[in-house]
């Protein structure tokens, strides 16, 4: 036998496969069956549900498992599969979360460009990044030192992020937020870049709400 593949693409596919049982592996005794363009034809018992896909030259796929009944779509399914992998792909692009990297006011190179380190490893992930400033006691006279390290940071980071807006100051912090740029205009000084991870999943209700739309 062949050895298994080992390959990110193809296991992202079957992981989909395996989410969405199709035809004679669908279990369920009824389900609510959904057309090819979204025409509803009610809830029939499987085994008519997947003559009715074949015959129409597609598959029975199961989309929402846990709606009662469970609903299938009349699709194809390779066409589908490619669809689902990419919107993954997609949302996992566009999603982020937002990390914070804390400065002091009087902060020596080497903590400041660990400072950078961390943030540029968190943007190179996808992450905003908030980095705020604290003063204490009488450091804040000296606000301007605080508006220049953050300046400062803003700019040796434009390599891989852009400032959402200018520092603002709220009490004795300093803050700004930077949004990390595409991904074809990253680049990156002070880490590598980051590894491609597999994708969450997506929500199987999604799919019911966009042929009922």
């Amino acid at each position: 036998m062949p050895p298994p593949r080992n390959n990110k693409r193809y296991n992202r596919g079957n992981s989909v496969a395996a989410k969405y049982p199709k035809n004679e592996r669908i279990r369920a005794r009824e389900v609510r069956v959904v057309g090819p363009s979204g025409q509803q034809y009610g809830v029939k018992k499987t085994e008519e549900a997947v003559k009715l896909a074949k015959d129409a030259g597609f598959d029975l796929v199961l989309v929402a498992q846990k709606a009662n009944p469970p609903v299938a779509r009349i699709l194809d399914f390779g066409k589908f599969l490619y669809e689902q992998s990419k919107k993954q792909k997609d949302n996992k692009t566009t999603s982020s979360k937002i990390k914070e990297v804390k400065f002091r006011l009087r902060i020596e190179q080497h903590d400041y460009d660990t400072k950078l380190r961390h943030a540029e490893e968190f943007l190179g992930k996808g992450n905003k990044v908030k980095m705020t400033l604290t003063m204490r006691g009488r450091e804040m006279q000296h606000k301007d030192i605080g508006f220049e390290t953050m300046n400062r940071a803003i700019n040796d980071m434009q390599h891989i992020a852009s400032a959402d807006s200018d520092p603002r100051i709220a009490g004795n912090r300093i803050s700004a937020m930077l949004s990390p740029l595409p991904v074809n205009k990253r680049k990156f000084k002070f880490t590598t870049p980051p590894e491609e991870t597999d994708e969450e999943d997506v929500e199987d209700e999604n799919l019911v709400e966009e042929e009922e739309k």
